[in-house]
């Protein structure tokens, strides 16, 4: 217990803003190189994240999602995520992307096994909702608008994982028309149009469970690097780059997860950034997410 109270201080002293996870993706994708559900081949998850963003804008982004395990070395995730934002423009939410991941799991020898993992992410929107007629910022949108492959690998050893994954956007269907000229904050950049470069994610988790293994937690950094630098239309239709926007993000995560039976399961999670980018057009700026979730396995 005096570890995990060690590495809570260390998260919370963490505090500046770093982009975030639950809106692109690629943080929470991860979760599907640990699909295994026990004995049980099904899984309903239903969860809430609590976000704290740029200029005080709050996030509420529920979710729900179910995995199907269809054998020692395959299984199947579906997930579909909702987003509320409220700040300085106003409150507004929306549903927001649709995932599908496959994760296969080969062979365990010696204490090691590689898994892969291959997914997809739909978006419900373009990323243009206004508030009372008016062009908001990406930060107040609910899906990043954009078609995106995911294409990922993990190492297991012992109780370390390791894994990489690249979330890549291959369409581009956002219509946000957000310009920080015509509006009356100067807290956002313009967003017209606006195309997003790819992320690589590494991650290295440490797993540890209680005596009686109810509890089981899991420390672990994310380290995120933007490659390169985001662009938008201006308003004479050419496009111009936004500086600084290509980068690397660090955030300490610390999931934590309570065994109630064999088949409930409750987890929360905190997550803090260490690292950031200078600019973070895309509106995944968080200063800190708390995660809560259930999971039913039958």
């Amino acid at each position: 217990m005096k570890k995990i109270v060690y590495i809570l201080i260390m998260l919370i002293g963490c505090n500046s803003f770093s982009q975030g996870c639950s809106d692109a993706g690629i943080c929470s994708i991860g979760n599907g190189f640990s699909s295994a559900i026990d004995s049980s081949k099904n899984q309903i998850e239903v969860g809430n994240i609590f976000g704290k963003g740029l200029e005080d804008v709050t996030y509420i982004s529920p979710y729900i999602s179910y995995t199907r395990v269809f054998n020692t070395h395959f299984s199947l995730t579906t997930k579909i995520t909702y987003s509320q934002a409220s700040g300085s423009f106003g409150t507004r939410g929306n549903i927001g992307d649709a995932f599908l991941v496959g994760n296969y799991k080969f062979l365990e020898k010696n204490n090691k096994q590689w898994s892969s993992l291959l997914g997809i992410k739909i978006p419900f929107t373009g990323s243009n909702d206004k508030i009372n007629n008016f062009s908001i910022p990406m930060d107040y949108q609910s899906s990043l608008g954009t078609y995106d492959l995911f294409l990922g690998a993990d190492f297991k050893y012992k109780k370390w994982n390791f894994n990489s994954t690249i979330q890549i956007p291959v369409i581009n269907s956002n219509a946000n028309s957000y310009f920080d000229e015509y509006s009356a904050s100067n807290d956002f950049p313009t967003t017209n149009l606006f195309e997003r470069k790819s992320d690589v994610l590494f991650r290295s988790m440490y797993t540890f469970k209680s005596k009686n293994e109810k509890f089981t937690y899991k420390p672990n950094f994310l380290f995120i690097y933007h490659l390169g630098n985001d662009s938008y239309e201006d308003i004479f239709g050419n496009r111009q780059k936004i500086k600084d926007s290509e980068g690397l993000t660090i955030n300490a995560n610390l999931i934590s997860n309570y065994k109630i039976n064999e088949t409930n399961k409750i987890e929360l999670s905190i997550a803090f950034p260490v690292v950031y980018r200078e600019i973070r057009p895309d509106g995944l700026t968080r200063s800190v997410t708390l995660g809560i979730n259930y999971k039913y396995s039958f």
